[in-house]
């Protein structure tokens, strides 16, 4: 490698990495782990960096900056969350270098995942040896590969993924793990992230931290005794017998697949500062290559003079029906008005998109002793999710008639500069992947928040012929845009209009509705 002031080499991969508990051959075990080295490598270039708004406390960081589309107009991901791989011996400082990353990129959605949340679960037999500092925390064969590489490989696609999350007292994992979704940066860290040749071909950057022997492991020493109850007898007993070896065997080695080699851990910020130049030329590279300034345009034209698709159901327009909407879509009526009426159509849009719901016969005995066919809900359960700040108004109507119905949110607001939407916040149900899933927004006008609402459920492997999209009142090409990108997801609405106006309200509409 060329060596360049503070580190060595210069490309782009980025990676994960977990141990696994097992035996063979130190050298049998690394050569079928460590893939071929490649000795190319893609042209640095740099760019400065330009900080997102932020919010900064005492004790976190609050990024005020959404996540701007990760999806093509047909739905689709067209970028991949870029992944940072940092490689290094026990103790070496990888994760101060990661978030050393994280402070000077000032990227919104990156992710911090480290290794040890993937050791396998010890049976009773190691548990023992793990007691008596016996067991090889150390080696390959103690972490858990298979589940590392279905989780980066879905947490690179953008889905929503579930981290386990060990206890090192226990030596076992905790019954609820942590979720984790919408990463446009994920920064892996671990003593072994170089040693899979899966997980290195998910890799955009490998970053290698070499640190003194010594320093390592006095560093051991004070985590080990502070935050993990061990004596200073076992910890060097385990150094001495498992992790010294351990690096010598199976770490040390995988140096020579590092793009970037960073001597003295956290404290080099001449290389922490250039690998924050080459990840934002990346980004940027990444975000050129898939433009959504023009999806809103593609959509109208692609679809004029179009039929309004057949996933589409509009509320019959009875005399009730056009009344309710002559009052709330009248300038002159007053807010109590407006709010008493809109709370009606809602919970006739509410009752008719429950009819959509999959039901099969049953049969009950009614108080008189017969016999009565009727139906029940086919599914495991519903779930209401609501587009805020509007779509929580739709929320009582949903309760009203579904008993216990859980309820998830959304937070998508417009950026004012790219007229992009952003993805500000969200907090979804536990195993919602198994529900049929009413999403609610009051309003749907170029459908481009409804868009990105519906690729977040995707992304939380959501059947999409299980979404119903669900407003009071709908633009003809909000209506093409879901339909178009996701042609399974039933679109339920009260009325749709023809048209928008040069702000992109739905005209004739109904207003502000929020």
């Amino acid at each position: 490698m060329s060596t360049l002031p503070g580190y060595t080499g210069a490309r782009i991969s980025g990676c994960w990495a977990l141990r696994t508990d097992g035996g063979g051959s130190g050298e049998d075990s690394l050569d079928r782990l460590l893939p071929a080295v490649s000795t190319s490598r893609r042209k640095s270039s740099t760019l400065g960096k330009t900080e997102p708004p932020l919010l900064r406390t005492g004790t976190r960081t609050i990024y005020t900056a959404g996540r701007p589309p990760w999806y093509n107009e047909h739905g689709a991901q067209f970028k991949e969350a870029f992944v940072i791989g940092l490689c290094g011996g026990s103790a070496s400082g990888k994760t101060t270098v990661a978030n050393k990353i994280i402070e000077a990129l000032d990227v919104p959605w990156v992710v911090l995942l480290s290794m040890d949340s993937f050791y396998k679960v010890l049976s009773p037999e190691e548990q023992a040896l793990a007691a008596h500092n016996d067991y090889n925390f150390d080696h390959p064969g103690a972490f858990d590969f298979e589940l590392l590489v279905t989780t980066l490989q879905k947490l690179k696609q953008g889905k929503s993924v579930k981290i386990p999350v060990y206890d090192f007292t226990t030596h076992g994992r905790q019954k609820n793990w942590k979720n984790v979704y919408g990463a446009s940066v994920i920064i892996f860290e671990g003593i072994l992230s170089f040693a899979d040749k899966e997980l290195l071909q998910l890799m955009d950057m490998k970053i290698f931290v070499d640190t003194d022997s010594d320093i390592r492991l006095v560093r051991r020493l004070r985590r080990d005794i502070t935050e993990r109850g061990r004596d200073i007898e076992g910890v060097i007993k385990q150094y001495n017998k498992f992790v010294k070896p351990a690096f010598e065997q199976y770490i040390e080695p995988t140096m020579r697949l590092a793009d970037i080699v960073v001597p003295r851990g956290g404290g080099n910020m001449v290389a922490i500062d250039l690998i924050v130049q080459h990840v934002h030329s990346q980004l940027e590279e990444v975000s050129e290559k898939g433009h959504y300034d023009s999806v809103l345009a593609l959509l109208a034209t692609a679809h004029q003079s179009q039929p309004l698709p057949q996933t589409l159901s509009v509320l019959e327009s009875t005399p009730q029906v056009r009344g309710l909407h002559t009052i709330i879509r009248n300038k002159d009526t007053s807010r109590d008005e407006f709010i008493f009426y809109s709370k009606r159509l809602m919970r006739l849009l509410i009752e008719h998109a429950l009819s959509f719901l999959p039901s099969k016969a049953c049969f009950i005995q009614t108080p008189q002793g017969q016999e009565y066919e009727g139906r029940r809900f086919r599914g495991k359960g519903i779930t209401g999710v609501s587009v805020l700040r509007a779509g929580e108004t739709m929320e009582p109507a949903l309760r009203a008639v579904c008993k216990d119905v859980r309820i998830g949110k959304i937070l998508i607001q417009t950026n004012l500069d790219s007229g992009e939407p952003e993805l500000h916040y969200l907090r979804l149900p536990r195993d919602i992947s198994e529900d049929h899933v009413i999403l609610m927004d009051s309003t749907v006008s170029t459908g481009a928040a409804a868009m990105m609402a519906v690729r977040v459920l995707l992304d939380h492997d959501v059947q999409e012929d299980k979404v119903f999209l669900v407003s009071l009142l709908m633009a003809e090409l909000g209506v093409h845009t879901v339909a178009y990108a996701f042609p399974r997801v039933k679109i339920i609405t009260t009325a749709v209009d023809k048209s928008l106006d040069d702000l992109l309200h739905v005209i004739p509409g109904i207003g502000e509705f929020s």
